[in-house]
């Protein structure tokens, strides 16, 4: 077992001021970081042998399947359950996501997310789906329903946004994981009746003409989801949606 430092970036409540504050835990072989953070927690006393607050943060799954315990790690944003204590340079540097409003320590609000896939339809509707017409009788081929259940993998993490520079506070872009999204629903056959109405909010404000193209986002997603090929998939969609409509087509 080894001593492992850790530096936390704080914060009590949301509109109060960040800190840092170092603490020092007893890791066994194989601890990641939420297991580093559960020891500080039971025994919530910082590296100069004060007595604090437990840290708090968010986690559900436990095996990189749910997003909730995404921060930066030394510097890169990446889940804290796969996040490996052993492996990683010290003092293990730890902070929230900083494209989110921090409600406390390392819990950020993830709600713009949401809203972007509110704003896109990010759903398939199911009831009163007869009034507008049935849905194509469509086998799907193994390579499409492995496409869809690949852009079905995104946990809504906010890593793929936090890497963005065109994703910020004063920004209105929905971001790539809302983007790709609107092609997971626009190629199930009962959600590409909604097609017309998630391509026009990818039409609007804050839609594809607010990505800048860096690619951060495929570089930085946990679960490989294909993001820059979805961004340009939904781009030729976009060009074909407009001038269907501009000549009638």
């Amino acid at each position: 077992m080894n001593k492992i430092y850790l530096k936390i970036r704080r914060r009590d409540r949301p509109e109060a001021d960040s800190y840092w504050e170092d603490f020092q835990v007893v890791a066994e072989p194989g601890m990641n970081v939420i297991a580093g953070l559960m020891e500080i927690q039971k025994n919530p006393v910082n590296a100069r042998g004060e007595g604090t607050t437990p840290v708090v943060w968010e986690e559900g799954c436990l095996e990189e399947g749910c997003g909730s315990c995404t921060m930066i790690i030394n510097g890169e944003v990446r889940p804290a359950c796969s996040a490996l204590l052993g492996a990683l340079s010290q003092p293990v540097r730890i902070e929230p996501l900083s494209k989110f409003p921090v409600v406390r320590d390392l819990v950020v609000d993830r709600s713009k997310m949401f809203e972007a896939l509110k704003k896109v339809k990010g759903w398939i509707p199911i009831d009163g789906t007869h009034s507008m017409g049935a849905a194509p009788a469509v086998r799907f081929s193994g390579a499409d329903r492995l496409k869809l259940f690949e852009l079905a993998q995104c946990t809504s993490c906010g890593a793929c946004l936090e890497v963005c520079p065109q994703y910020h506070e004063k920004s209105p872009f929905i971001g790539a994981a809302a983007i790709s999204q609107v092609r997971r629903f626009d190629g199930h056959p009962t959600g590409a009746m909604q097609k017309g109405v998630r391509l026009e909010a990818l039409m609007g404000e804050g839609g594809l003409d607010d990505c800048g193209n860096a690619q951060n986002c495929v570089k930085a997603c946990p679960v490989d989801i294909p993001l820059t090929e979805s961004i340009a998939e939904m781009g030729r969609e976009v060009t074909r949606y407009a001038f269907g409509k501009l000549f009638g087509m």
